[in-house]
C-alpha cells in the first residue's frame, strides 16, 4: 500500500473514531435516566419561609404532594427567587441551601436541605432548550421557594434537585413557551415544580389577621376559572384582567412559575388545586398539579 493510500486510510479512521467518541458522549447523556412514566408538573404556592420550620394545612398538602407521586429521578425548580438577566441552571454536586431572606428567627438560618445536585441533568436541560442560549451556574444553589417546599416532599433530601433561572427581560409570553421546552424531561422521570404565589403583594400584607382582601379572593378565583377553562392565553395576558389582578401580581416573578407549569400540560391531562386558601390578606397559597 502506498503512503497516500495509507495516510488516507488513518484519517478515516481517525475521522470514525471521533465521530463514534462524540456519538457515545451523545448517548451517554441522553441516556442518563432512561425513558419512564410521564411524570406529573407540580405548581406550589410556598408563602412563609417559617412553613420550612412548621406543619400546618399547607406543609401537609406539599408532603401529601411527595406522597401522590412516584419518586422521581430528579426534580427540576423555576423558583420565584432566581431572577437572572438571561437563563441559567444550577450545575454542582451539592448545591448549598441559600437562606435569602432577613428578619427571621435564627432557627430557620440554620436549617440546610443538603439535596444534591446533577450536572449530567444540568447540561440535558441546556441542551434541549434552544429558544435562548442557557448558561451553567456553579454558585446558586437552592432558593427558599425550592427547598422550603422540597423539604417537605423529601425530607430525606434524597432526590436531586436542580434550578431555572428566571430572565426578568422577558415578557410572559416568552416564559410559557420556554416551558414547553422542558416537556421531554417529563419522560424522565424529573418532577418540574413550579414555585411561587398566584397572589402575591408583600406591599399589602396584614400581619396580625389572616383574613384576605376581597381583590385578592377575586384574582385567585379568577385564575381558577381560567385555568379550569384551558384559557392560557388570557393568563400570560394577567394584566389585562383587571384591577384585581393588577394589585395580586404588582410584579412578575412569583406568577411566572405559575405559567411554566401550564406551559407544561398536555391536552389530556388534568389539573387538580389543592392548598386553595388566601392567607395574611395579600397571598394565594393555592396550589395545583397537572397529570
Amino acid at each position: 500500500m502506498t503512503g497516500r493510500r495509507i495516510f488516507i486510510k488513518t484519517l478515516v479512521a481517525l475521522s470514525l473514531t471521533e465521530l463514534t467518541m462524540k456519538l457515545n458522549a451523545l448517548n451517554k447523556m441522553t441516556e442518563h435516566f432512561v425513558n419512564t412514566e410521564m411524570m406529573p408538573v407540580v405548581f406550589f404556592g410556598h408563602g412563609n419561609p417559617m412553613n420550612a420550620l412548621e406543619e400546618n394545612e399547607f406543609t401537609k398538602g406539599w408532603s401529601d404532594a411527595g406522597k401522590s407521586i412516584t419518586k422521581p429521578n430528579a426534580i427540576l425548580c423555576i423558583s420565584a427567587h432566581w431572577e437572572t438577566p438571561g437563563t441559567y441552571v444550577t450545575a454542582m454536586d451539592k448545591p448549598p441551601t441559600i437562606h435569602d431572606f432577613g428578619g427571621f428567627p435564627q432557627q430557620l438560618f440554620d436549617v440546610q436541605y443538603p439535596a444534591p445536585g446533577d450536572i449530567e441533568l444540568a447540561n440535558e436541560t441546556k441542551a434541549g432548550i434552544s429558544k435562548t442560549p442557557v448558561s451553567l451556574n456553579y454558585d446558586w444553589g437552592l432558593d427558599h421557594g425550592c427547598w422550603v417546599v422540597v423539604s417537605h416532599m423529601y425530607p430525606k433530601a434524597d432526590v436531586p434537585v436542580i434550578q431555572l433561572s428566571l430572565d426578568y427581560n422577558k415578557p410572559a409570553q416568552w416564559h410559557f413557551e420556554l416551558a414547553k421546552e422542558l416537556a421531554f424531561l417529563r419522560k424522565k422521570g424529573v418532577l418540574i415544580i413550579g414555585s411561587g404565589n398566584i397572589v402575591h403583594n408583600l406591599g399589602m400584607i396584614n400581619w396580625k389577621d389572616n383574613t384576605p382582601f376581597d381583590w385578592a379572593i377575586e384574582a385567585n378565583d379568577t385564575v381558577k376559572k381560567l385555568i379550569d377553562r384551558n384559557d392560557y392565553a388570557s393568563l400570560v395576558k394577567y394584566e389585562s384582567l383587571g384591577k384585581a389582578m393588577q394589585l395580586a401580581v404588582p410584579t412578575p416573578e412569583h406568577y411566572l412559575p405559575l405559567l411554566y407549569t401550564l406551559g407544561l400540560k398536555n391536552d389530556n391531562e388534568k389539573i387538580s388545586f389543592f392548598n386553595d386558601k388566601n392567607v395574611m390578606g395579600s397571598i394565594s397559597m393555592t396550589s395545583l398539579k397537572i397529570d
